[in-house]
């Protein structure tokens, strides 16, 4: 068995009232995130590939595109706009590339991360 991950980043805004953190949370900031989408297989003996990663790069390019350079709060479909929602927003936006076995959503300046396996995981 063999995983492959591919990542992309994008830069977005948010705003999370009630946490901790108060007004410095509440108010409109920005991040920039880095997402990893990982994907589980054997090779296919013609190609010697698990996953032809030129779809798996499709999928995270529409994702990408819904997410990078927006308000997240805005963003239909998903919800607070916490890292938990983004992996799983991600999952739900890439699941037709392969078989995704787990999407993880870093804030690299903040040193926090974000592991979503899947559905009942």
């Amino acid at each position: 068995m063999w995983e492959l991950t591919k990542s992309f980043r994008f830069e977005a805004a948010h705003a999370l009232p009630g946490t901790t953190l108060g007004n410095a949370s509440m108010e409109i900031h920005g991040h920039s995130f880095r997402a990893e989408v990982s994907v589980r297989g054997t090779p296919e003996p013609a190609t010697g590939m698990v996953l032809d990663l030129g779809l798996l790069a499709r999928g995270m390019d529409e994702v990408r595109s819904k997410l990078d350079h927006r308000f997240l709060n805005d963003v239909a479909g998903l919800g607070p706009p916490t890292l938990e929602n983004l992996a799983r927003f991600i999952w739900d936006h890439v699941q037709h590339a392969g078989q995704v076995t787990r999407i993880s959503v870093h804030r690299d300046s903040c040193g926090e991360s974000c592991t979503y396996f899947g559905p009942g995981n």
